[in-house]
């Protein structure tokens, strides 16, 4: 008789034999199966469990039911394929931010608002657009003493928006943690500003390199229970490494071939930032300066979905923690 399958999985069908009628079967949540994530639509093989407390799903909460065992996908939301763009509205008011929303159309669903349109009046552009099902991402990078930031951030998930940016110093993170608790608002922690250099960072009086800064600073956001990282291009790949799965990796500072790279110091194209680890590419100029945004947008979401087809193709054979860039639309 053949042996029931290692370590609490099920075995084929073709492989069960006279097991099939044995009572002792692995635990229908550690069971495995080949269909698609019901959360991420990652090909790997899945697990048969429903989540405790499952994250929204977008209206598709009866796929909630499967999901992929990887635990960055058992606390985030699906990653479509068009959301990986955030176009920044780094433009002076609102007039000029929401006719560049309009230009472009449904070529972009996600926006990041940052401290110029703000303080231009930005903020009530967060509720309209999330009427219209846009995505907001605001960009304020808060850093004060922590009683502020508590409150701050506890206004911004008011809002309703969808990301807030911080600085990565242990006091602010924890104190934007207290304020943003029981809302759906994500917090992403800036490591090191992606216009410094190694001579900024002494500059500004660290004993550190860059690297060393960004490395010491994921740590520590990581051990407070940050959502996710603002990191350079070039600090994907080593900060995935050592982070894993479990932390969203934003990067602006993005690109497209040949484009100028403006202040940024350290910068990358939107396929090989996504092939380098990162969940959200956020662009500004090369889509808000172009001559038609919208193709602009549309050539830079075309780089990105192929690079993540790539991904899964390569999460077939390489297993679940390479499948989590994803083609669903």
């Amino acid at each position: 008789m053949a042996k029931p399958a290692a370590s609490g999985l099920l075995m084929p069908a073709s492989a069960q034999g006279d097991n099939r009628g044995r009572s002792k079967m692995a635990p229908p949540d550690r069971a495995l199966s080949t269909r698609r994530c019901g959360r991420c639509q990652s090909p790997q093989a899945v697990r048969r469990k429903r989540a405790k407390n499952p994250a929204p799903l977008s209206g598709d909460s009866p796929r909630a039911k499967r999901y992929c065992g990887i635990s960055h996908c058992e606390t985030a939301m699906p990653f479509p394929v068009h959301e990986k763009l955030i176009v920044a509205l780094d433009l002076p008011d609102v007039a000029a931010a929401r006719a560049m929303v309009a230009a472009l159309g449904d070529s972009v669903a996600f926006y990041k608002i940052g401290m110029e349109l703000v303080y231009g009046g930005g903020l009530e552009l967060v509720t309209q657009l999330k009427a219209e099902g846009k995505k907001i991402f605001i960009d304020l990078k808060l850093h004060d003493i922590p009683n502020t930031v508590e409150r701050a951030a506890a206004q911004i998930a008011r809002l309703g928006a969808d990301f807030l940016t911080i600085h990565a110093y242990p006091q602010t993170m924890q104190a934007a943690r207290r304020g943003v608790a029981g809302s759906g608002l994500r917090l992403l922690a800036v490591t090191v500003m992606t216009s410094f250099d190694d001579a900024d960072v002494r500059d500004a009086g660290y004993a550190h390199d860059v690297a060393e800064l960004v490395a010491l600073r994921a740590r520590q956001a990581r051990h407070i229970g940050i959502d996710g990282l603002i990191l350079a291009p070039g600090e994907l790949a080593a900060m995935r490494k050592m982070l894993g799965p479990d932390m969203l990796l934003v990067t602006p500072g993005i690109r497209p071939a040949g484009g100028e790279s403006g202040d940024q110091k350290r910068i990358m194209t939107p396929a090989l930032a996504i092939a380098a680890g990162a969940d959200y590419l956020v662009v500004g100029r090369p889509v808000t300066g172009a001559a038609d945004p919208r193709v602009a947008a549309s050539a830079i979401q075309a780089d990105i979905a192929a690079a993540a087809s790539r991904q899964n193709n390569a999460g077939r054979t390489s297993g679940p923690a390479s499948g989590r860039l994803h083609t669903n639309t």
